[in-house]
Formats: structure tokens, C-alpha cells, sequence
């Protein structure tokens, strides 16, 4: 990893920040995706112009995954990608939350080198490279957290919760919570504030791929619904769910999903 990613990373995410803010407060166009994928605004349009504009702009050798340009496979013959969401949480945006945020992650050989989740309502920007450790507003961060499911506070939408994707056919014991914005789950884990988060869909990679590097870097652990290690940058670039928490909590749920 080029010893500066992460440096871009952090400055290009509160530029993208200064674009979505100036969308805050107004109508922002909004059309509805095909296949019932999700709305999309000019603000997401516009911020995805800037990081597109600010990242291959200073790596241009990089490729380039992102939700809101259409996908070519000439990323899949670059060393490195980006892996960018240029608002997470699109809904939570339109509504006037300030949940939403900027995820911007580049992934090398497959593996995630540099990762940076950041809410720009909230001015908080989580960020990792790979060895070196997790932060949030450059303090370092742990995922902490229970070992018992029982005692344990999930980030997981209702439906998780049926008991066909549970061992034994039992509905797990912990207290279920909620966040729109998968990458903000993410850095929530990895800030310690919650046990652990799963989604048992099929995942797009820019949703996950800066907070996994951030939880792990944490001390927590990240991997599909049935444990396996995630991988980025592939042909179809959805990986099969996710679970996430503190090392403890990360082992108790994929121990006891079905």
C-alpha cells in the first residue's frame, strides 16, 4: 500500500463532505433505481464526480468500484481498486437525517489497505490502514464487547431475526438495534458501542469494505454469514452477508447463525 492512501482517503472523504453539505436543507433530485435497488440524488451523483475527480486523479493506475458509476470489468485487472458508497445511507439523506455517510476504501490482491467511514453532520471520520490500527477522529478505537449472545446488542434489520437462520431453529437472545447505513454500523462495532452487527443479504462490496478494515483493525473480527474471510474486488461484487463485532462477539454469531 502506497504510503499515502490513507492520507487521500481522509482528505477526499471531507471534500466529499463540503459537496454533500451544500445539498443539505434542499430538494435534492431524486429518481428511484431499476430492480427496486434503492433511490439515488444529484447529491449522491455529485459526490461520486468529486471522489472519482479527487482519487483516480491522484492514482490513476487504481481502479474503480462504486455504487454510483456503472460497473467495468478492467477494474478486475488493477493491483488496486477503490471501493466507494458516495453516500451510505441515501434514504437517511433524503429524510434529513445525519446518519448517512461517505465510505471509501482502496483494496489490494483483494484484501482492504486502507479504509475511511465519515458522517459529515456528525464530524466523525473513522479511519484504518491495514497493521495500523482503527481511529475516530484520529483516537484510536477498540471493538469491545460481550461474549455471552444473551448480553450482546446487535446492529441487525427485523428480518434477521427469523429463527430459519438460527441453529436449533431459536431465535437468538440479544437486544436487537438498528442504523440505516451499513458502513455506520461498521464503525459503530468498531467504536466498541455496540457488540456486533450482521445483515444474512447479499452485500455490495461498497457498503462493507472501508468499515470490515476498520472493525478488524479494531481487534474485532469480519467475515460472510458462514465465516468465511472477505474478499474484494470481485467479478460479482457481492459477498454473502456479513457479520461483524468485538472478536467475542464476532465468534458467538457465526457460531450461531444455521
Amino acid at each position: 500500500m502506497p504510503a499515502h492512501d490513507l492520507d487521500l482517503l481522509i482528505d477526499a472523504a471531507r471534500k466529499a463532505g463540503d459537496v454533500a453539505r451544500g445539498f443539505v436543507g434542499k430538494t435534492a433530485q431524486r429518481w428511484d433505481k431499476p430492480d427496486n435497488a434503492g433511490p439515488v440524488t444529484e447529491a449522491d451523483l455529485a459526490v461520486n464526480d468529486l471522489l472519482h475527480e479527487t482519487l483516480i486523479g491522484a492514482r490513476p493506475d487504481y481502479g474503480w468500484l462504486s455504487e454510483e458509476t456503472e460497473d467495468s470489468t478492467a477494474r478486475l485487472d488493477r493491483e488496486r481498486v477503490f471501493i466507494v458508497d458516495p453516500i451510505d445511507g441515501t434514504r437517511s439523506f433524503v429524510e434529513g437525517s445525519n446518519t448517512w455517510a461517505h465510505s471509501i476504501a482502496v483494496a489490494e490482491a483483494g484484501v482492504v489497505t486502507a479504509a475511511v467511514v465519515y458522517l459529515p453532520m456528525r464530524d466523525k471520520l473513522y479511519a484504518a490502514s491495514l497493521d495500523g490500527g482503527a481511529t475516530l477522529n484520529a483516537v484510536p478505537i477498540r471493538a469491545d464487547g460481550e461474549d455471552q449472545i444473551a448480553r450482546m446488542t446487535v446492529l441487525a434489520a427485523r428480518p434477521t431475526m427469523a429463527v430459519k437462520h438460527w441453529r436449533g431453529a431459536v431465535s437468538p437472545t440479544f437486544q436487537r438495534t438498528y442504523r440505516p447505513s451499513l458502513a455506520y454500523r461498521l464503525a459503530l462495532v468498531a467504536e466498541g458501542r455496540f457488540d456486533g452487527m450482521l445483515t444474512l443479504r447479499p452485500t455490495w462490496e461498497w457498503d462493507i469494505a472501508a468499515g470490515t478494515l476498520i472493525v478488524t483493525e479494531a481487534g474485532g473480527g469480519a467475515s460472510d454469514r458462514l465465516a468465511a474471510p472477505l474478499r474484494f474486488n470481485n467479478a460479482d461484487p457481492r459477498t454473502d452477508g456479513v457479520v461483524a463485532g468485538s472478536a467475542h462477539a464476532h465468534a458467538a454469531l457465526t457460531s450461531a447463525l444455521a
